[in-house]
């Protein structure tokens, strides 16, 4: 069982940004890992436990990360995938990821699946793009796996002494991950909504009437109707922060004609959908993760053209000379890139 200890020192002490969301910074540092455990946390959801090599000369301790954190895991096919940290803070020792398996997905969450006990995976982070800042009180939402990144959360501040609430919902108990370890939770201030159970999944009304009092700061790491059923129905939560299952939707895009100098082919990018979307349909082995311009593995080089840059991830130097295509878009009609 992970403590909730240094998850709260976090919230104490390091997340001082009141009221702000901190800027995403990307991390450069790259480890190789070995899956220490492997364990199965509900149907379809396993949980891996990452830590370094035995006689490693770094030694066992692993670089502190804070509650929402999450780590690009590097599968050994090349696929890179973003997974929440789920474990405790105060573990130096080992990361803990968990994941479902997509069966019509692209494939990650198999090959993760199929990982055993020993197996060596490079990571890259941890970095957070959905940090916990203070608040005088909390209404965290969780649906199936979007339980990864809000359990640390909610111990944090359930050590911390703040004025919490938690909704976890999923279509059933036996496809909800760490019910055991929410158990340990004060029961007064958890919901458990299963749908098979309710007669369906909670409407955004059912979800904020949790909400403990004024200046309540929601959470949310969902599937994308829950998301949008608590957006309209969030009107009473002071700030609703969000981490999203899919990439958002394209807003203020225009259509714009991208050129890809290496495969000597011309693709239309609609106002409505992303440069990564489009190309990947011609180049499917084309590097991506977040899809939310946060992480930078799509970062690809441009040779011509103006970009109107909409990531959290490059620096001004980094920016001269590419662009992360999954959020990023020609600032005129026409770009070239080095594809």
């Amino acid at each position: 069982m992970f403590r909730a200890v240094g998850a709260a020192i976090a919230l104490a002490g390091e997340l001082s940004l009141l009221g702000r969301r901190p800027p995403v910074v990307a991390v450069r540092r790259e480890l190789e890992l070995v899956v220490r455990r492997v364990r199965a946390e509900a149907s379809d959801v396993v949980s891996l436990l990452l830590t370094r090599a035995d006689g490693d000369p770094a030694g066992p301790e692993l670089p502190r990360w804070w509650p929402g954190a999450h780590l690009d895991v590097v599968l050994p096919s090349g696929r890179v995938r973003q997974y929440s940290l789920c474990g405790d803070p105060a573990r130096r020792d080992g990361y803990r990821i968990a994941v479902r398996r997509i069966r019509d997905g692209a494939g990650g969450s198999r090959e993760v699946h199929g990982l055993g006990e020993g197996a060596r995976v490079r990571v890259r982070g941890p970095r957070s793009g959905f940090p916990l800042i203070r608040a005088p009180r909390y209404l965290f939402m969780a649906g199936g796996i979007g339980i990864t990144p809000i359990l640390p959360m909610v111990r944090a501040v359930a050590a911390a002494g703040a004025d919490w609430r938690f909704v976890y919902a999923g279509r059933g108990r036996d496809s909800m991950p760490f019910l055991d370890e929410i158990g340990g939770l004060d029961p007064s201030r958890v919901v458990i909504w299963a749908d098979d159970e309710r007669g369906g999944p909670p409407s955004g009304e059912a979800l904020v009437a949790n909400a403990p009092g004024g200046g309540t700061v929601g959470y949310l790491c969902g599937p994308p109707p829950m998301l949008a059923a608590v957006r309209s129905a969030g009107a009473s939560l002071a700030a609703l922060h969000v981490e999203r299952f899919a990439a958002p939707p394209v807003s203020g895009g225009r259509a714009f004609t991208v050129e890809l100098a290496r495969a000597g082919v011309s693709l239309e990018v609609p106002a409505d959908r992303s440069a990564l979307e489009v190309i990947t349909e011609r180049l499917p082995d084309v590097a991506y993760s977040c899809r939310q311009g946060f992480c930078g593995t799509c970062r690809t080089r441009v040779l011509a053209g103006a970009v109107e840059h909409r990531d959290r991830a490059l620096t001004a130097p980094e920016r001269a000379g590419t662009m992360t295509i999954c959020v990023s878009r020609a600032e005129g009609e026409r770009l070239v890139l080095d594809l």
